[in-house]
């Protein structure tokens, strides 16, 4: 899901910076208004635990790889705009110290990884809270947020390409292993907020039903 340098051109980079910094920018301001303190250490160990969480990777197509996103359990705990802010700083991290996706293309995977589940996911997540169980509504949030994330990347990579790309042949693997990512991370994303409303449910921001 992050795309390395040199595989889009620079319009694309930038379209997709100026995406990222205008989102990010929401979210800033947003959390300042709806923020708790107590939201900060979790937003910390989330960060942590997403960083090792996403850490195992299976190779889907040249250049890139399939593996959990955690957007959705981001929203879910800490609400879609510090939840989107931890995803962006993971992103960061993961561009910057790991070599995992490209700094030019930072950008584009934030908007997919991060913005995705805070505007999109968030939304559906409350929706789906009040026909089912919180547990089952974020795990069909998760698998949602993780198809979509693919289809957004896939037509990243299609349209703004540097240089020709076989464009079933990127739909077909991205999409199909990203199917079975969806499937995982949905079953991870609905267990651990069921075991956190068990034990300590308030870490689990969505449970109020409120948009913040």
């Amino acid at each position: 899901m992050h795309i390395p340098d040199g595989f889009l051109t620079g319009e694309a980079a930038a379209l997709g910076a100026v995406t990222a910094g205008v989102g990010i920018a929401v979210c800033l301001r947003r959390a300042a208004q709806t923020g708790r303190e107590r939201d900060l250490p979790v937003a910390g160990l989330a960060a942590a635990f997403f960083l090792v969480g996403d850490a195992p990777m299976v190779p889907i197509t040249i250049g890139t790889q399939g593996h959990l996103l955690g957007g959705t359990l981001a929203v879910a705990l800490l609400g879609p705009w510090l939840g989107a802010l931890t995803i962006s700083v993971v992103c960061a991290l993961q561009a910057l110290v790991l070599g995992d996706g490209g700094i030019t293309t930072l950008g584009l995977t934030i908007t997919n990884l991060a913005l995705v589940p805070a505007l999109v996911g968030y939304p559906l997540l409350l929706a789906l809270r009040r026909l089912t169980s919180l547990p089952l509504a974020a795990g069909i949030t998760a698998a949602v947020n993780v198809l979509l994330a693919a289809a957004i990347f896939v037509a990243e990579v299609t349209l703004g390409a540097a240089s020709a790309v076989d464009k079933t042949a990127l739909a077909a693997s991205t999409m199909g292993a990203y199917a079975i990512i969806a499937c995982i991370e949905a079953t991870i994303t609905a267990l651990i907020v069921r075991s956190l409303l068990g034990v300590r449910p308030d870490l689990v921001r969505v449970r109020r039903l409120v948009p913040t």
